[in-house]
């Protein structure tokens, strides 16, 4: 008898059904025989956008597959003629981000750009043609070990 390469995987038990029993819910405009939705009536669409402004899906709605469809290009068409929000303002009840300056209060007035910094007090001001510039690192240490260790560490 000839062997089978590619033996045939078990078949697999039936998903079982969580909602078994459970009624669909019915949809709103076949119950009342509307046949077009209309995007100006905002109170009717809504009930169909969430808290944070996005269109609530077929199995929350429970409306029917063409009038879900009725009702999202709806409100697609009231948001495009500013008659609904794309988004609800949110109030966030935590503090941060990138904007989050309130506590620290203004910035105050920036700096112009011409004008320049003010060196720290004490500190020796050295105009740039007066330093030498080393072209070797190794003529750098040997500058460096001739200077006194008093005078690097002021």
């Amino acid at each position: 008898m000839p062997r089978i390469n590619n033996p045939k995987p078990p078949k697999r038990a039936p998903k079982i059904d969580t909602r078994r029993g459970a009624k669909k819910k019915p949809c709103s405009f076949c119950q009342h025989g509307v046949d077009t939705v209309d995007y100006k009536d905002l109170a009717q669409l809504r009930k169909y956008i969430s808290d944070r402004g996005k269109i609530r899906g077929r199995k929350v709605s429970g409306n029917c597959q063409q009038h879900q469809r009725d009702v999202t290009d709806a409100i697609k068409t009231a948001r495009e003629l500013a008659l609904l929000p794309y988004t609800q303002r949110t109030v966030t009840e935590r503090r941060g981000g990138r904007g989050g300056r309130d506590d620290r209060g203004p910035r105050g007035p920036r700096p112009d750009r011409d004008q320049v910094e003010t060196p720290v007090e004490g500190a020796e001001v050295i105009p740039v043609e007066a330093v030498e510039f080393l072209e070797d690192a190794g003529v750098a240490a040997e500058v460096l070990e001739t200077v006194p260790a008093e005078e690097v560490s002021e």
